[in-house]
């Protein structure tokens, strides 16, 4: 792909974000911006809630009917009998994402849905309380946490989580003016974390030309030659292209 193809497809990639905002109009060019920062998410979510005073979820991409056929199938797979699942929504905004886990996993599961902003945690917590949704499982957990997904081991610790979902928080923070190294981060971050067998989720509009080209040679640039990178498509949507990444580690990297 040469340079100037790769320019194209950024800047191709910038504009469905911001064909996704466009409604809110008055945050678009902050956010857009400054997608790595929790004070245009803040604005956003206190604003989008604002002009809707019947809640409502805002779905990056796609919602949960999508992808539910990447997503479900490996919670059999990491399968651990006597002890729920621990699966995170990292950057979850207000995503039906985590909630649909919850509801539609045979297996007990403990999802955490994470998120920079408290206004965009605030607001789906009492969404879900509202609603009262019933987990197929009744041992099964939801909770909604604020969190940085830079500083994930400060509340995980090490080989912890059995699978994350990321659908679009690294896109936003690869599409930001300052955001190229806290992507870096949060991908170091998330394997340190993740069980021996556990996987990473990313779901994205990025080419896998430069996509996965990232994933294997930040993996590398921490050490983790053990983690295993794929990619699927999920299809087309709206004209764009979207594909599932997945980093699977297959043996303990984090000693």
């Amino acid at each position: 792909m040469s340079a100037f193809t790769k320019s194209f497809v950024s800047l191709a990639r910038r504009r469905v974000f911001s064909r996704s905002i466009r409604q809110h109009s008055s945050v678009t060019t902050e956010l857009m911006e400054n997608m790595d920062k929790k004070s245009a998410w803040d604005r956003f979510y206190s604003e989008t809630s604002s002009r809707n005073p019947n809640f409502k979820n805002f779905e990056w991409f796609f919602g949960f009917d999508a992808v539910q056929d990447f997503i479900m199938p490996l919670l059999h797979t990491a399968s651990r009998p006597h002890s729920p699942l621990h699966v995170l929504d990292m950057g979850c905004g207000t995503s039906a994402l985590g909630p649909c886990i919850y509801r539609d996993s045979v297996l007990p599961v403990r999802v955490t849905c994470a998120d920079i902003s408290p206004v965009a945690v605030r607001l789906m917590r009492e969404h879900v309380q509202a609603e009262a949704i019933q987990p197929h499982d009744v041992s099964s957990h939801i909770e909604f946490l604020e969190l940085d997904c830079t500083q994930l081991d400060t509340y995980y610790g090490s080989n912890n989580l059995d699978l994350i979902v990321d659908k679009g928080t690294t896109d936003a923070l690869l599409r930001s003016k300052e955001g190229t190294e806290k992507a870096g981060l949060v991908l170091k971050q998330c394997l340190r974390v993740l069980r021996t067998s556990g996987s990473l989720l990313q779901f994205s509009d990025e080419d896998p030309d430069a996509r996965l080209v990232w994933l294997e040679t930040a993996a590398q640039d921490q050490g983790l030659v053990a983690a295993d990178v794929g990619v699927q498509e999920v299809g087309v949507l709206r004209g764009v292209c979207y594909y599932c990444y997945q980093v699977t580690l297959h043996q303990d990297v984090n000693k």
